[in-house]
């Protein structure tokens, strides 16, 4: 049974395992069987570590403009690829949910429940992040301090977003809730609908 506890379990160990080497150029190993719905949470959460990363470097006010637009390319590559696995995730839901009649007056949730992993998992990093904040020596006491707060809320958010999952989860089983999904229509992604790109031929 898929519960936010044992999803955030996957997404905790692919975060640790990412700072083994700490590189946004090491390879992916993925420690699941392909086909696994495990195999599809820890290449959501390696993405999602990985353009953490990248996010931090793009940021360097020193970085040469050309290593900067390149790693621009390599961010929206990763947004893309973020999407690409959550539809993943979100056609593994369909399948399994696929026999369950929803009851009359059933309700569509505001997400996906893959789009709630995606928040998951972002959570999973923010935590990891701030807890190295929070255990910092290199700063003042305050600097500290500030870290532990907002960890403590992220915790809670963590919490909160994870109960909510699991009861999103028994709605759609018990058809309280439909599972529905809208694909992501990324126009700017599509040379075919950027004016930019489709101009330019």
């Amino acid at each position: 049974m898929v519960t936010a506890a044992a999803c955030t379990e996957v997404f905790n160990n692919c975060i640790r395992q990412y700072h083994v080497q700490d590189t946004v150029d090491q390879p992916l190993v993925n420690p699941y069987a392909e086909g696994e719905f495990n195999h599809l949470l820890y290449h959501k959460c390696w993405i999602d570590t990985v353009q953490w990363h990248y996010e931090d470097l793009i940021r360097d006010p020193a970085i040469d403009p050309r290593e900067g637009m390149a790693l621009k390319r390599l961010i929206d590559a990763s947004n893309q690829q973020r999407t690409d696995r959550v539809e993943q995730l979100d056609d593994w839901f369909l399948a399994q949910f696929a026999g369950v009649q929803p009851e009359a007056g059933a309700t569509v949730n505001t997400e996906s429940p893959a789009w709630v992993i995606d928040r998951l998992s972002i959570l999973a990093l923010k935590i990891y992040h701030m807890q190295e904040q929070a255990s910092r020596t290199d700063v003042a006491d305050a600097h500290r301090q500030q870290a532990e707060a907002k960890l403590a809320v992220l915790l809670e958010q963590q919490t909160d977003l994870s109960a909510s999952f699991d009861q999103l989860l028994a709605d759609i089983a018990a058809g309280r809730k439909v599972m529905k999904v809208y694909r992501q229509m990324k126009l700017y992604n599509d040379p075919a609908t950027n004016p930019v790109l489709y101009k330019n031929k």
